[in-house]
């Protein structure tokens, strides 16, 4: 139990600073709440308007994905070292270790937690609608001013629009 004395006043000091410090910001800290003081501190840049919307979802997926295999790699290098002397026992501890990571991986992946793109909508195409060059590609001129024109117009200064 000697041996286990100066842990336990490293702790018991550690415990003393972390509480004294909150009391002592209490105390001394000033009072008077400004404007300034009470708005969001972003970089230096004050803000002009809210932010459009929450996170998304997807975002905490990838950071609980970071972190699960940040624990898988600190597992895995003690298991390294001492592969050869844990034989068979050593295999199917971590290929249950393995499983128990694969398993939520394989869910978090199957919930769209690596899809950062834009959400892609599908539109049906009727069978009767054929997809042609002149329905899908909008043909854009600039005239000798270097003005966009648009394909109506350039029909209707052609005369082929009726």
């Amino acid at each position: 139990m000697i041996n286990y004395l100066p842990i336990l006043i490293y702790a018991i000091l550690a415990l003393l600073f972390a509480a004294l410090s909150f009391i002592a910001s209490g105390l001394l800290a000033p009072k008077r709440k400004t404007e300034a003081k009470l708005a969001p501190y972003e970089c230096g840049i004050l803000p002009t308007h809210e932010p459009a919307e929450r996170f998304p979802v997807r975002f905490y997926l990838v950071a609980m994905i970071f972190i699960v295999f940040d624990i898988e790699v600190i597992f895995l290098f003690p298991f390294a070292l001492v592969a050869r002397q844990l034989a068979l026992f050593g295999v199917v501890e971590i290929s249950v270790f393995a499983l128990a990571i694969v398993i939520p991986f394989g869910y978090l992946l199957s919930h769209g937690a690596l899809d950062w793109g834009p959400v892609k909508k599908m539109v049906p195409q009727t069978s009767n609608s054929q997809r042609t060059t002149q329905s899908t590609v909008q043909k854009i001129t600039f005239d000798s001013e270097g003005r966009q024109i648009s394909r109506e117009s350039e029909e209707i200064n052609n005369g082929s629009a009726a």
